[in-house]
């Protein structure tokens, strides 16, 4: 026998009853951004290795550690989408898509890569919902973005939730703090992570969102941002916590949220489960206000965020939420005898015009059959043998009450419709 090949490490396959709930969340998720007047977009999973680069930040872990980078066959370098933003700012400046408006609202979903070390939550295939408002410096936008992530979460069933907000201040405030920061750390830095050293000479901001505990108790002591933003930054600050407060959103000011992408001007937030910790965020973003003009646009403001499918699944598990997928089967038509088929098909295709339909494909025994249409949750079987085809009918058994209808064929359909609407009142 040959070997089975097992899914890589750091990759997890998505099965038929997950994957029903997660289309229930991407659905809901779709639902909730059209009703805030975005648009869906969809980028390509791999990009040129420099539009992350320059991107999502040279400096960053995400780029200098977790990208999956390849040469392709021309030797260009090539690299798996380790998140959407840059790709989908890369396609509003290729396509022009400024022309469509002042403002562009766009929403996203799909899967990202990362080559780092698997854990909770943590895949190096994992996927992704998020949107971007570009256009626009407003702290509404800022605030649109935060209350419509926690409207998402908390639609869907979720509570214990917390949102973080910050500031991370225009570009003279993040150069003075960075300035700040880079004293505050340099007599510290024995008592920082190796990674935190690298981080220390790339941005030392970046130390500041590092998870591990030695690192963490030394930027407990750390300068807050707070006690350097202009009066522009505060003031926007305020605007937007205004606006988040109308909206009943749990959250609070956390000075050193810094997010992990070097892109972030100003606004930056963060939603986590507060059973699941606050290290294990289910979303976040922020306003992005030079990346545009970083990817040789015009100067843009920019505002997004974006969240996880996988730590979010395991939240509603740990809340105990069955998020419910389209998954139910109206029918299960089981044909008795070959000379049945031609029938039972004709019949499939008829009502799969409005129905959920399961169509035998063997000559099995009527039993055998049921047994199958019960395992798979089918609400009605239609039986349809030699008897049935000369008479013209279709026997519908109830599977819940084990009673049997005869059903003219041609009236299958709305017989149907009518007994499931009937369930669907009570």
């Amino acid at each position: 026998m040959a070997k089975r090949i097992k899914a890589m490490r750091g990759t997890h396959d998505v099965l038929p009853e997950q994957a029903s709930r997660w289309r229930a969340i991407e659905d809901e998720f779709a639902k909730i951004c059209r009703q805030y007047g975005y648009r869906e977009i969809r980028t390509p999973i791999f990009e040129a290795t420099e539009l992350f680069e320059r991107g999502t930040g040279f400096s960053t872990d995400v780029v200098q550690k977790e990208m999956y980078t390849f040469e392709d066959k021309k030797g260009r370098r090539v690299s798996l989408r380790p998140e959407a933003t840059p790709s989908v700012i890369r396609a509003y400046l290729e396509h022009s898509l400024a022309k469509q408006g002042k403002v562009l609202k766009l929403f996203y979903l799909g899967p990202m890569f990362r080559y780092d070390r698997p854990g909770a939550g943590r895949y190096r295939q994992f996927h992704q919902l998020g949107i971007e408002i570009i256009g626009t410096p407003s702290a509404v936008a800022d605030a649109e973005a935060i209350v419509l992530l926690w409207e998402f979460l908390r639609g869907i069933g979720l509570s214990g939730l917390k949102m973080r907000v910050n500031s991370l201040g225009c570009e003279k405030c993040r150069v003075e703090y960075s300035r700040l920061i880079r004293e505050f750390l340099k007599e510290r830095l024995e008592r920082l992570c190796d990674d935190c050293h690298e981080r220390f000479e790339r941005n030392p901001l970046r130390v500041l969102d590092c998870k591990q505990e030695m690192c963490k108790a030394v930027v407990a002591e750390a300068p807050e941002i707070g006690s350097i933003l202009c009066e522009a930054c505060q003031e926007h600050l305020a605007e937007v916590e205004n606006l988040v407060s109308q909206a009943n959103v749990d959250y609070y000011i956390d000075s050193r949220l810094v997010r992990g992408l070097d892109y972030y001007t100003r606004t930056v937030f963060e939603v986590f489960h507060v059973s699941s910790g606050v290290d294990n965020s289910l979303g976040g973003g922020g306003r992005y206000d030079r990346l545009v003009e970083d990817l040789g646009g015009p100067q843009t403001p920019a505002v997004g965020f974006s969240a996880g499918m996988e730590r979010i699944a395991q939240a509603l598990e740990a809340d105990g939420v069955d998020v419910k997928g389209e998954s139910r089967l109206d029918v299960f038509i089981a044909p008795m005898g070959k000379q049945a088929f031609p029938t039972a098909f004709k019949l499939a295709l008829d009502l799969r015009q409005a129905l959920s339909v399961w169509l035998e494909f063997d000559d099995r025994k009527i039993d055998r059959q049921l047994r199958s249409a019960s395992r798979l949750g089918a609400r009605f079987a239609a039986i349809i043998g030699s008897e049935e085809i000369s008479k013209g009918i279709v026997k519908m058994k109830d599977m819940i009450s084990g009673e049997q209808f005869e059903v003219p064929q041609s009236e299958a359909l709305k017989w149907l419709k009518h007994r499931l609407k009937e369930d669907s009142l009570e």
